[in-house]
C-alpha cells in the first residue's frame, strides 16, 4: 500500500513546488509591473515638461515598443542557445526596473527618453527566458491556471504602480519624487527574483518527464497559431488612443479617466484567472469565446457616452486577460522543450510587431473616420476566429506535423 501511494505523494509534492514557483514569480512581476507601469502613466506629461514635442513623445514611445519587442526574438534565441534562462531573466529585470528610479535625475528629455527605451529593452530581454521557465512549472498545475494566476499577479501590480503615483502627485511630491518612490518596489522584485533563483535554481525539473529529442523548427499550426494572434493584435486598440477619445469627446474627465484604465486592469486580473481556468478543462473554445466576446469593446468605447465607455473597458480588460494568459498557454503545448525560448521570441516579436501596425493605422483612422476604426478593429478580431477554429482542428496532431 505505501508504494502504491508513493506516486501520488510525489506528484503532490511537485505541483505543490510548482505552484510555489509561478506564485514567486508572479509576486516579481507584482512589484515589477508597480515600477515601470507606474513610470510608464506619467511619462507623457513628464516629457512634455522636459521640453518635448507631442511628435517626440509618440515616436518615442512606439519606437520603445517596437525595438522592445523586436529584440525578443533575439532574447528568446539566445536563451535557448546557452540554457542560462534565470541569467538572462535576472539580467533583463536588472535593466527593465533600474532606469525606472534614474529617470528622476534626468535633466534633459533626450536623457528621459534613452532611459524609456532601456526600461523596455530590458522588459525584452527578460520575457522570453520567464516565460519559458513559467511554462515549465504550469506543466503540473495547468497550462490555464499557471498562466493565467501569473497574470492576475501581474495586474495587480499595473492596478497599484499608477495609483502610488497619484498619490505622490496629488499630494505635490512633483514627477521626480514619484519616480524615486518607485525605486521600492523595484529593490522588492529584484529581491524576490533572486530568491526563487535560489530555491529553484532548475526550473526545467518540472517538465523533466516532457524532454524529447532535439527538433529543428516548429510544428505548422504554430505558425498559422501566430497569424490568428497577429490578427488579433492588430485590431486591438491601445488605451492612450482611447484615453485620447475620452479627453478629445469629453466623454470622462482627467481623474475619471485613470481610473477606467484601472478598472480594466482589474477586470483583466479576474479574467486571466477565470478564463485560466477554463482553458485547461476546455481548451481552445475559451479563447474563441474571449476573442468572441473583446472583439465589441471598439464601439462601446467609440461610439457611447460614459457607461458605456465604462462597458467598453471592462470588455477590452477581458480580450487583455485572455491575451495574456490563454495564449501564452497555448504556446507552450505547441513548442518543443528546447525551443521553448525562441518559440516564446517569436511569438512575442509576431504580436508586438502587429500590435505596433495596428495601432498606427487605427491612430491614423482615428483622425480620418472613426466608424472605419471601428470596422477594422472588429474585422480584424474575428477574422482571427477563423483561423483559430483551424488551430483547434489541427492542434492534435501538432506534435506530428512537419516542422517549418
Amino acid at each position: 500500500m505505501a508504494r502504491a501511494s508513493r506516486p501520488d505523494r510525489d506528484s503532490r509534492i511537485t505541483s505543490k513546488s510548482a505552484l510555489k514557483f509561478v506564485i514567486l514569480l508572479g509576486v516579481v512581476s507584482l512589484f515589477a509591473d508597480m515600477t515601470y507601469e507606474g513610470a510608464r502613466s506619467v511619462t507623457g506629461p513628464y516629457l512634455a515638461i522636459l521640453g518635448a514635442s507631442g511628435a517626440a513623445v509618440g515616436i518615442i514611445a512606439g519606437l520603445g515598443e517596437l525595438i522592445g519587442y523586436g529584440l525578443r526574438l533575439v532574447s528568446g534565441y539566445i536563451s535557448d542557445r546557452t540554457g542560462r534562462y534565470w541569467t538572462i531573466t535576472i539580467l533583463g529585470y536588472f535593466v527593465n526596473l533600474v532606469a525606472v528610479p534614474f529617470l528622476a535625475l534626468a535633466g534633459h528629455w533626450e536623457i528621459a527618453a534613452l532611459l524609456m527605451m532601456t526600461e523596455r529593452m530590458g522588459k525584452a530581454i527578460r520575457t522570453p527566458a520567464r516565460d519559458a521557465m513559467l511554462s515549465h512549472a504550469t506543466k503540473e498545475m495547468g497550462r490555464g491556471w499557471g498562466f493565467g494566476l501569473h497574470e492576475a499577479m501581474d495586474q495587480i501590480g499595473a492596478m497599484l504602480g499608477p495609483l502610488i503615483v497619484a498619490a505622490v502627485l496629488y499630494f505635490k511630491g512633483g514627477y521626480h519624487a514619484a519616480f524615486g518612490l518607485l525605486a521600492v518596489p523595484a529593490v522588492l522584485a529584484l529581491s524576490v527574483l533572486l530568491t526563487a533563483r535560489l530555491l529553484y535554481p532548475h526550473p526545467r525539473e518540472f517538465e523533466a518527464g516532457s524532454v524529447k529529442p532535439e527538433r529543428k523548427g516548429f510544428p505548422k499550426v504554430f505558425w498559422l497559431y501566430l497569424a490568428a494572434v497577429a490578427l488579433i493584435a492588430a485590431g486591438y486598440v491601445d488605451f492612450p488612443l482611447i484615453a485620447f477619445h475620452f479627453k478629445k469627446a469629453s466623454i470622462a474627465s482627467d481623474s475619471w479617466i485613470p481610473i477606467l484604465y484601472s478598472i480594466a486592469m482589474g477586470v483583466d486580473a479576474l479574467a486571466a484567472l477565470v478564463f485560466g481556468r477554463l482553458f485547461d478543462r476546455i481548451g481552445m473554445p475559451v479563447l474563441i469565446v474571449a476573442v468572441l466576446i473583446s472583439a465589441f469593446f471598439a464601439p462601446l468605447v467609440f461610439l457611447g457616452g460614459f457607461y458605456f465607455a465604462l462597458l467598453g473597458m471592462v470588455v477590452w480588460g477581458v480580450g487583455m486577460g485572455a491575451q495574456e494568459s490563454i495564449m501564452r498557454a497555448v504556446v507552450a503545448d505547441m513548442i518543443p522543450l528546447e525551443r521553448r525560448g525562441t518559440g516564446y521570441g517569436i511569438f512575442n516579436t509576431g504580436y508586438g510587431v502587429f500590435w505596433f501596425l495596428g495601432s498606427a493605422l487605427m491612430g491614423v483612422l482615428y483622425d480620418i473616420s472613426i466608424p472605419t476604426l471601428i470596422a477594422f478593429s472588429m474585422m480584424a478580431q474575428l477574422a482571427s476566429i477563423i483561423l483559430l477554429l483551424m488551430v483547434r482542428k489541427g492542434r492534435g496532431n501538432a506534435q506530428g506535423q512537419e516542422l517549418v
